[in-house]
């Protein structure tokens, strides 16, 4: 090649990375906006899990702005098929461990809990709904709490506490009422039950609705149960209802009693007959109503799992051969992830499959059987409080007419 050619060719190569640069750093210039269309991201945030959706919005207005959308939040809590099972158990007063589970993906941090200084003696969970969890505070008051958001709200039930039965000691501790929070669909509100006994011993229910932030009393017939202390005070809320259990079934055969929040009626699913009559937990795996309770010989736990939602023939029994077993959801491969014994009498966390053979145990985790710390399985969602809506709205409004 001449000096010519060699000279032409070093100008185009130049030209080249030149131009190719140039062309670079137009490319940084642009936002990822330019290079995809809005509809394609709305669809990638879909599939993206929920804790790394959260710290998204972090990356420009337009996200933000997107993440925090109600109906997009309400998308993805229907849609995502990366769902995690998130379990939230009290520490102490002020702290919960959260901890997220599945087959490979363990691991744990510590939350904060909201409204700390107005609880005398600390907060106990009485359940969770839509990635919201219910909490009680002494002296008679509610928190629907969102951990992944912080978004809460604190609720008095005072005014209930001057009509019901006159406290033994001065005080009334919270598991003489059952307390429901659930999700009402036909009316998209947020429901809080607080059934409760008068000086007469008659029962009675009030409803706190969160959209229209009030409390009525329910024309419901409570069911004539063995007292409220009897009975697990939170319920587990499923399938548009909320659940009770008793703390024996020896006493009370028609093991869980249900509420409606729809037809804001009561009704019973019986246990099965086989079931042992001690400390009964009832959870929800994989969909399915489950309880569980350790079995009479000491070694095994009963795992009876409710196949058919109110079908009493469809109670299926699983044995786990662990002495000491709490089921609390189901793994990506619907093997069964609890918190037991181990054969070193530690506890932790475990996962057998439904042959009740061992698959794993997390040692990395802290643990503890929560026989004293109050705990709830949840999904983890970016959905708004309807109160959080209207303030935004209200906001808008303001902005808009220059206020």
């Amino acid at each position: 090649m001449d000096k010519k050619k060699k000279l032409k060719h070093t100008v185009n190569k130049v030209k080249e990375q030149s131009s190719m640069e140039k062309k670079n750093q137009n490319d940084k210039s642009k936002s990822i906006h330019d290079i995809l269309p809005l509809d394609l991201i709305h669809i990638i945030l879909l599939r993206v899990p929920i804790r790394h959706l959260a710290r998204l919005r972090c990356v420009s207005k337009l996200w933000c702005s997107l993440i925090s959308d109600p109906d997009f939040a309400a998308l993805h809590f229907y849609h995502s098929t990366t769902a995690s099972n998130a379990c939230l158990f009290m520490e102490n007063d002020t702290m919960a461990d959260l901890t997220y589970l599945d087959d490979n993906d363990a691991s744990q941090k510590e939350v904060c809990l909201p409204f700390q200084k107005k609880a005398r003696s600390g907060f106990v969970v009485l359940g969770s709904c839509r990635g919201f969890i219910l909490l009680h505070g002494d002296p008679h008051f509610l928190v629907v709490w969102n951990p992944l958001t912080g978004s809460n709200k604190r609720i008095s039930y005072s005014h209930i506490v001057h009509r019901s039965k006159p406290p033994r000691y001065g005080r009334i501790a919270y598991r003489s009422y059952l307390h429901g929070f659930g999700y009402d669909a036909s009316q998209d509100d947020y429901l809080l039950l607080v059934a409760w006994s008068d000086c007469k011993g008659h029962y009675h229910l009030d409803c706190f609705s969160l959209r229209t932030n009030s409390w009525i009393n329910l024309d419901a017939a409570v069911p004539k149960l063995l007292g409220f202390r009897y009975w697990h005070s939170g319920g587990l809320f499923f399938n548009g209802a909320v659940h009770w259990v008793p703390f024996d079934l020896e006493d009370y055969r028609d093991a869980i009693v249900i509420f409606d929040l729809k037809e804001m009626t009561f009704s019973t699913i019986s246990a099965p007959e086989q079931l042992s009559g001690s400390s009964p937990s009832v959870a929800l795996l994989g969909g399915c109503l489950a309880l569980s309770s350790p079995n009479d010989d000491c070694r095994n736990t009963d795992i009876w799992v409710m196949k058919e939602y109110k079908v009493h023939s469809s109670w299926t029994l699983y044995q786990i051969p662990c002495s000491v077993f709490l089921p609390l959801c189901l793994s990506s491969n619907r093997d069964i992830i609890g918190i037991g014994y181990t054969s070193c009498s530690k506890t932790e966390y475990l996962i057998y499959n439904v042959r009740g053979d061992l698959l794993k145990h997390f040692k990395n985790l802290c643990c503890q059987l929560p026989y004293n710390r109050p705990y709830t399985v949840y999904a983890e969602s970016l959905l708004p409080l309807p109160s959080d809506i209207k303030d935004k709205d209200n906001k808008k409004m303001k902005k808009e007419i220059g206020m």
